[in-house]
């Protein structure tokens, strides 16, 4: 169920962006009185699920749901009709028009995605705000229990301050932080420290696995969340919910501080003290001769967290007209972001390549229960992700026939047909074997 309800989703979004993109060739191509001979959502070899001839225009479905098209008279794309432009231009093709409609129609599905994604935006600062934790109210610092947080040179307590100089403002931003930064700067017992970021931090990051979780926590109180079988306190009195305060009369705030007093008394009877509800008890316990109280450690929430004390979430309501540069500013963000990522995925050293993710990915990153505001958030992005994929110069995508044009303009020679056929065939060869090889990664990690 949970597979179908992500699937689901990555559907509707897929086709919304796609039906959004090509009607961006589509209108501007109407407008200058140039003809389109299919509009389709889904690719149709052989045949289609679904087709309307309205006027000159074949609207239809596919079935092979990679994308999307709208076939236009006179120009040299995926469909590789040279037999239509073997016969003279026509006024109605897209060969015949101006450099500059031709500009406009092959920029309008970018144009699209784009507007798309900061009007989403735009409508989600509106609609729900901000909520996050901020960096600052992580006064004591990270806690570091995953191997990956060592190799950065992380220590529980540390406090990052900056990534490549930029002040760190949300504590959920550290991870994509990492990812695209070279080096950062934490405060370590009142001291600044400047560290580099391994070369291969999303090598490792990728090798850890997708259900690792995170590599960095908020330091987290000491909450039980069971008491094992196996457990010398299994017939003690701590309950489900119990928060560690004090261990042999230490107090004890964070569970890396209670795992280091407990590792003083291996194998003693000790008294502890906890938190239940409004409520103070001290209650005698065994230490095993690991160190240990034979106990699960409560995952808290961010809200818990708060109620307790430990943190104080931010909460950010906007107006719409606030909304509007609040989105703006989203919407570069996640566009500047995603261009760092591109950046080291080309750069074999950092194994970001590793990461590099198809339909399977793509898919899971919706949730697993149905959102609006995740589901809207995820399009927003998806859609400017789109937007600067096809402005990419890669011919077989808008961006490789947009320089040929602005090759026309400015040189006033226009490339010809043969060239454009070798250049389509190319472009669709470099796809082809990108596709594979991201969807590739996908089924190998689904098998290790």
């Amino acid at each position: 169920m949970e597979i179908l309800i992500k699937a689901s989703q990555f559907i509707l979004s897929l086709s919304l962006l796609i039906v959004l993109h090509e009607l961006g060739h589509f209108i501007p191509a109407k407008l200058f009185k140039t003809r389109v001979e299919k509009f389709y959502l889904f690719f149709d070899y052989k045949f289609s699920i679904f087709k309307k001839k309205i006027g000159d225009t074949v609207y239809g479905i596919g079935w092979i749901p990679l994308g999307g098209y709208v076939k236009i008279s006179g120009m040299i794309d995926e469909s590789m009709d040279t037999e239509q432009m073997a016969l003279p231009p026509q006024p109605w093709e897209f060969r015949s028009k101006p450099a500059w409609q031709r500009l406009i129609i092959m920029l309008g599905g970018v144009f699209v995605n784009f507007v798309l994604g900061i009007f989403i935006y735009i409508l989600l600062m509106y609609a729900y705000g901000e909520k996050f934790l901020p960096n600052d109210s992580v006064a004591d610092g990270v806690w570091v229990q995953d191997s990956l947080a060592v190799n950065l040179g992380l220590q529980t307590g540390d406090k990052v301050i900056s990534i490549d100089g930029k002040k760190v403002q949300k504590f959920n931003e550290l991870t994509l932080g990492f990812i695209n930064g070279n080096n950062y700067q934490i405060e370590r017992n009142g001291t600044l420290i400047n560290q580099e970021i391994p070369e291969d931090f999303i090598s490792q990051l990728v090798d850890r696995g997708k259900d690792a979780g995170a590599f960095l926590y908020p330091r987290y109180p000491f909450a039980i969340a069971n008491v094992s079988k196996d457990s010398p306190n299994i017939n003690s009195e701590l309950k489900v919910k119990d928060i560690v305060v004090g261990i042999n009369g230490t107090p004890i705030k964070y569970f890396d501080q209670a795992q280091n007093e407990l590792d003083k008394f291996k194998n003693q009877d000790i008294f502890i003290n906890v938190k239940r509800g409004d409520e103070l008890k001290e209650i005698a316990v065994k230490v095993t001769t690991e160190g240990k109280l034979g106990v699960g450690l409560g995952k808290l929430g961010v809200k818990d967290l708060e109620q307790l004390g430990y943190y104080k979430l931010a909460e950010v309501e906007y107006s719409f007209a606030e909304a509007i540069p609040a989105g703006w500013n989203k919407s570069v963000k996640t566009l500047t972001d995603y261009i760092k990522q591109l950046k080291k995925i080309f750069n074999p050293s950092t194994g970001a390549y590793k990461g590099l993710g198809g339909f399977i990915s793509i898919g899971s990153i919706f949730p697993s229960e149905w959102s609006a505001e995740s589901f809207w958030n995820i399009t927003a992005f998806l859609s400017i992700m789109l937007g600067f994929m096809n402005l990419l110069p890669i011919p077989a995508l808008d961006g490789g026939h947009v320089v040929f044009t602005l090759w026309e303009m400015i040189t006033g020679k226009k490339p010809g047909d043969k060239f454009l056929e070798y250049a389509q065939v190319t472009g669709f060869i470099l796809l082809i074997a990108l596709l594979l090889f991201a969807n590739g990664n996908d089924i190998f990690r689904l098998f290790k």
